[in-house]
């Protein structure tokens, strides 16, 4: 009896101080740290991605709130003129109203050019082109306050039309909104995706060593124990394989924006990360350890439950 009473001991000591011996796990050799960097590098640009898109949808918002166009349409070229330059004068006369100018004509022809061709200012009066006036509102322009200035602009200008700038990008901005739930929806997937993967693992784990686990159990070892020696081996494996995977998807990130910095457009630049940013994406690693982690020990214990 002492001496079994010894040998319960020893085990007791052995599991309580997680010897992972007890259950050998070939580390870095089987598939379940490459699975985890995989699924981390695209968890990596998906969080990337939504973010992006966050601040470049921002930056946009910020950019057309309070802006205003006023175009004035009208054939004659003199008729436009003295309608622009009344609806202008209006405009900079406006409580409610931070800044107007009218747009230069060479602005307009620079924007013409792809359409119409290098000499467009050549003949620019004998087409239909409106004049255009920039207006920034003090504060968000609603349809109210849009119906009002158009009211007012009626008898100065009766050919000009106002629309609110965030008009336009309405439709962009809700494909932007829609790119963001799938990077979210993504990332979701992904991480349902990790944790099936370990579920598997552990279940291939405790049934290739249940013996030992049987032992184990009637030498005096807890459920909780073998859990821990399981959960610590996943653990590794999870940390390995999520560092691998944040170093791939940094590359991958890298590559991205030398592409899109190529393009030289303002609305790119804006959607570039910040340092709360990069600190969220640099979390994805230990998020996926934690999932591994507690995705074992609950496997592992209901798993124990019913075998045993």
């Amino acid at each position: 009896m002492t001496a079994l009473a010894n040998l319960t001991s020893g085990w007791r000591a052995r599991i309580a101080g997680s010897d992972a011996r007890l259950l050998p796990q070939a580390r870095l050799s089987g598939p379940m740290p490459w699975v985890i960097a995989i699924m981390v590098a695209l968890t990596v640009i998906a969080a990337a991605s939504g973010l992006a898109l966050r601040n470049a949808a921002s930056a946009a918002r910020a950019g057309v709130e309070g802006g205003v166009t006023v175009q004035v349409v009208n054939a004659d070229p003199a008729e436009r003129g003295r309608q622009a330059q009344e609806a202008l004068r209006l405009l900079s006369g406006e409580n409610d109203v931070a800044s107007a100018h009218m747009v230069p004509q060479s602005e307009l022809d620079r924007l013409l050019e792809p359409w119409l061709g290098a000499h467009v200012g050549d003949e620019v009066d004998a087409l239909p082109i409106p004049a255009l006036i920039d207006v920034r509102m003090k504060g968000v322009v609603s349809a109210g306050r849009l119906e009002e200035l158009r009211k007012r602009l009626a008898g100065a200008s009766p050919s000009a039309r106002i629309d609110a700038q965030s008009e336009w990008l309405a439709p962009v901005f809700g494909t932007i909104q829609a790119l963001q739930w799938l990077a979210g929806a993504l990332i979701a997937m992904l991480a349902a995706a990790t944790a099936a993967a370990v579920l598997l693992a552990s279940r291939n784990a405790l049934g290739a060593n249940r013996g030992t686990i049987e032992v184990v159990h009637m030498l005096g070892g807890t459920d909780a124990q073998i859990a821990r020696i399981v959960q610590r081996s996943m653990g590794f494996d999870a940390a390995a394989g999520g560092l691998a995977g944040l170093l791939l998807g940094l590359v991958a990130l890298l590559f991205l924006a030398r592409q899109f910095a190529a393009l030289e457009s303002g609305a790119v630049m804006a959607g570039a990360l910040g340092w709360s940013d990069w600190a969220i994406v640099a979390l994805v690693p230990v998020a996926g350890v934690v999932l591994a982690v507690v995705t074992a020990r609950i496997t592992v214990l209901r798993a124990l439950r019913r075998i045993l």
